[in-house]
């Protein structure tokens, strides 16, 4: 009997220290850094949770453009670095297809299938165009120009510089010169 009376006790006082750690307190007595425990909720890539760049930091593969901003290309740093080849022409006419001609048209006049929706886009026929310099339409592909959104996320560097390429096909096919035509006829 005694042993039970002790084990009844034993067990009240067990139950009676327990109970006293279930106290009704909204807060501990003390918090060790509460800055740690309180913080403002961010979510990701949220106005003020993303670290800004270390100064002078550039992605990786990122070549900064020179003439970002220029209406026209200066100094003539924006030179074809690529020679004229079928290959060449083939990937030129393949991206002009995907990218330039439902603005542009297949022949670059301005025709495209969305010229009934949007305003008609300048012909790459002109003799305007047709003067500049591969550089200066390069410079109208990455920063575009009026309503013609920059391209320069889209279509890669290379691909750009194939484009012009085929435009300057589509424009000796257009207006060919007395050269062209000497050598039409010996075929």
């Amino acid at each position: 009997m005694k042993r039970i009376a002790w084990i009844g006790t034993g067990a009240g006082l067990l139950a009676a220290a327990a109970l006293a750690g279930c106290s009704e307190r909204s807060s501990p007595t003390f918090e060790y850094m509460p800055q740690m425990a309180y913080t403002p909720a961010h979510m990701a890539q949220e106005e003020g949770s993303m670290r800004t760049p270390v100064e002078g930091t550039v992605p990786r593969g990122f070549k900064p453009y020179p003439y970002k901003g220029m209406v026209e290309p200066t100094g003539g740093g924006l030179k074809n670095p690529l020679s004229r080849t079928k290959a060449v022409f083939e990937k030129g006419r393949e991206y002009f297809n995907i990218y330039c001609m439902v603005c542009h048209g297949p022949y670059g006049e301005g025709n495209g299938t969305v010229v009934p929706k949007y305003p008609q886009p300048p012909t790459l026929q002109s003799d305007k165009v047709r003067n500049w310099a591969d550089g200066r339409i390069y410079h109208v592909i990455h920063e575009g120009q009026n309503l013609m959104p920059s391209y320069a996320s889209q279509i890669p560097e290379r691909h750009r510089w194939e484009i012009i390429h085929y435009i300057r096909v589509l424009q000796r096919a257009k207006n060919p010169t007395a050269e062209d035509l000497k050598r039409l006829e010996k075929w």
